[in-house]
């Protein structure tokens, strides 16, 4: 189908038709339809357009209508389309999380997702793709209760003035007078997206009453290949930057002081942590640089 183009491509086969979602010239990824008896560029046929504010990661073929998950401010979002590309719905999601795409056969009703939050447990969820109806089908039990937690997002300016996404989540009625200890823990890398979905070690945390801070940064997919774009190679300052920001919005608005506050990242966040304990020393009391790559050289 394509030959030296630099951009990604993958290929649903249903009913003799290819469906081609893709990055070329839409880093957010859009669906095409082609005929592979006539699979020249110049005929492919766009279903779904690029929407900017929505950044696709999966496509499936579920009950006769395409289905399209992705994150919308770092948030899961799953749409339905008919099979010619006109959109049908959202599907309702229990809350600020990450959720898997529609799973299915391509020409039964039923079909499943899955769903987890930092306060809900993943959860399997059975739905008709004609009805939109859902209900709980399996759910992973854990002695947490989740009750006494929330989870919040908020926007921060970088030191660039790009806007950035942060989720926090602690007790319910958090006292904001400087004193609570925090963990501020971030990735921003190889378009690897950061989401709110349930981790023992945030539960952990914030059941002993710290709060659970992971922000956004450049560098992950959270908003397309521009934003991973936007965090590599020279720009890999970017990512820095916006984790150092998250640093001082939490100090600035009174969640934690420097006296309180951690950071910690592994891998490519351990070389995150590792750059910016050493370019903002005052701004941590605690470090945890795991398995970083710590000189470049």
């Amino acid at each position: 189908l394509i030959k030296g183009v630099d951009a990604k491509y993958g290929v649903d086969v249903w009913k003799d038709v290819f469906y081609v979602t893709t990055d070329e010239g839409a880093p957010n990824k859009r669906v095409f339809k082609v005929d592979p008896a006539r699979p020249e560029r110049a005929r492919w046929k766009e279903l779904i357009a690029e929407d900017k504010g929505l950044a696709i990661e999966s496509v499936t073929i579920v009950g006769g209508h395409l289905a399209a998950s992705g994150l919308r401010n770092a948030v899961s979002e799953v749409k339905l389309f008919t099979l010619a590309g006109k959109p049908v719905r959202t599907v309702p999601l229990p809350g600020i999380g990450t959720a898997s795409n529609l799973l299915g056969l391509e020409d039964d009703d039923e079909a499943y997702y899955a769903f987890s939050s930092f306060t809900m447990p993943p959860r399997i969820f059975k739905t008709e793709v004609k009805t939109g109806k859902s209900e709980l089908w399996a759910k992973v039990e854990v002695p947490i209760d989740p009750a006494p937690y929330t989870v919040s997002q908020v926007f921060y300016p970088s030191k660039d003035g790009t806007k950035i996404s942060m989720f926090l989540v602690h007790r319910k009625g958090l006292k904001l007078d400087g004193t609570n200890p925090t963990l501020l823990t971030g990735y921003g890398g190889f378009s690897v997206s950061s989401t709110s979905s349930f981790s023992a070690r945030a539960a952990l945390w914030v059941e002993s009453g710290g709060v659970f801070a992971l922000p956004n940064l450049r560098g992950g997919g959270e908003f397309g290949e521009a934003w991973h774009k936007a965090g590599m190679l020279e720009k890999k300052q970017n990512v820095f930057d916006d984790f150092i920001a998250a640093a001082e919005w939490l100090i600035a608005n009174k969640y934690t002081s420097p006296a309180k506050l951690a950071a910690q990242g592994g891998s490519n966040g351990g070389l995150l942590v590792g750059a910016v304990i050493n370019q903002r020393p005052d701004l941590f009391r605690v470090a945890i640089p795991q398995v970083g790559v710590m000189d470049m050289l």
